[in-house]
């Protein structure tokens, strides 16, 4: 096992007992000419960097690649490693004198303290857990991004888990959990369950979650009720009376809040609400945010639109439902928006490619801001926490028929747009 994997590998141990056995460890590989074999070089970086001290005197050894070490320096200024440490800490027991003289050979030999071993010195990682359901889904990817270009600036690692069964987030939390393993988690688009809480604040261990929210945490939330009033209300102002909606697992508090605001918007209009005019396919990968979904939901919609009642317009509940809707019509030959008119839910980037009219979330600016208030949170423990609402934006394109030639509809579009 070579220096630096030991270096960038995450772990979590205790130090107390393990330090007191390393001048033994030391001593022995010395003797057996085998260094890498019996120091655990995570050990030994802790103890270089000041997280433990040893008062009896232990034999110089340089790791490969190790580059210029506390034993060098110690050496050098003819003081004892524990007098080098204390130097490089500001400990005020150490006289001017010697301070001055371990720092002129720190700046001599250009000594540069590893970060990893600086962090495991301030009991810190720079890392953070994100806890993300299906993290290959375009939503999700979009959010990521925002993650990790924050997290990049701020010189933050992550650690990624991504869930695809109810008990994976149990145990994706309780992982987080292990003392030092992680900074802070961030947890999204799942409620996050009730046995946590308690045992999150017992462990003050900085939490954010996102597109969900609960009072005890700092929360980033969308207002999805409102974008599926808007969305709903939209093709309401179009003139439509039948409108559909293509909904994801009703388990899941997005798709809950999606389809509360399509019902407040329908029954505000006076149409009323009809469990018959809501499609979910029974696909459960994703929570049913998936094209395969768009598309069984879409076959279902046409063929209740053919027996029952023509359908003339559908809020889908995300746009990669939406584009497996869009294309299933293709297939059949049914033209949007002159026959139905399709709403979806993200503004992801294929949103623009199929001209699909949307409610736009800010998915980058969410992950950033998520990033910002966990390290928030980290250097104010002790604050009130904070939610933060996001209100979706109508997003129009093409699909909904808004810009119809000859139709009333296109008035209300352009006065929407210039209000926007």
């Amino acid at each position: 096992m070579e220096v630096e994997e030991a270096l960038e590998a995450s772990f979590n141990f205790s130090i107390a007992s393990e330090i007191m056995a390393l001048p033994q460890k030391l001593r022995r590989a010395e003797t057996e000419k085998n260094v890498v074999e019996h120091i655990d070089k995570r050990l030994l970086i802790a103890y270089l960097c000041g997280s433990a001290s040893i008062s009896y005197p232990v034999p110089f050894i340089r790791y490969k690649d190790m580059g210029v070490t506390i034993y060098d320096l110690a050496r050098e200024a003819k003081v004892g490693i524990g007098t080098v440490s204390r130097c490089l800490n500001n400990h005020p027991s150490v006289s001017r004198e010697t301070r001055e003289r371990v720092l002129a050979v720190v700046k001599r030999l250009n000594y540069q303290p590893h970060a990893y071993a600086q962090r495991l010195a301030s009991k810190k990682t720079n890392t953070i857990s994100v806890i993300i359901p299906y993290f290959i889904s375009y939503f999700f990817v979009q959010v990521l991004q925002g993650v990790q270009d924050r997290a990049g600036e701020l010189g933050f690692d992550i650690i990624l888990y991504g869930v695809n069964r109810p008990d994976q987030a149990d145990y994706y939390l309780k992982r987080s959990l292990h003392r030092g393993h992680v900074d802070g988690v961030l947890f999204f688009s799942m409620r996050f369950p009730e046995s946590y809480v308690t045992r999150f604040q017992q462990m003050h261990l900085p939490l954010v979650l996102v597109d969900t929210k609960h009072p005890q945490f700092d929360s980033i939330r969308v207002e999805n009720r409102e974008g599926g009033l808007e969305a709903t209300r939209h093709l309401v102002r179009l003139g439509h009376r039948s409108i559909a909606m293509i909904n994801a697992s009703p388990h899941t508090p997005p798709a809950q809040d999606r389809m509360q605001g399509y019902r407040e918007a329908l029954e505000e209009a006076g149409l009323g609400f009809s469990q018959e005019r809501v499609f979910i396919s029974a696909i459960e990968k994703q929570d049913g945010f998936n094209r395969e979904a768009g598309r069984i939901s879409m076959r279902e919609l046409m063929r209740v639109s053919a027996e029952k009642e023509q359908i003339t317009a559908a809020f889908v509940a995300s746009d990669v439902q939406a584009i497996g809707a869009l294309e299933v019509c293709r297939e059949k030959g049914v033209r949007v928006p002159e026959d139905v008119a399709i709403v979806g839910f993200d503004d992801i980037e294929l949103a623009q490619h199929a001209q699909l009219t949307t409610m736009r979330q800010p998915m980058h600016e969410m992950g950033a801001l998520a990033v910002d208030k966990l390290l928030a949170r980290i250097k104010e423990p002790e604050a009130s926490p904070t939610l933060t609402s996001f209100t979706p934006r109508l997003i129009i394109r093409s699909t909904c028929g808004a810009s119809l030639p000859g139709s009333a509809a296109l008035q209300h579009a352009l006065q929407e747009k210039h209000t926007l």
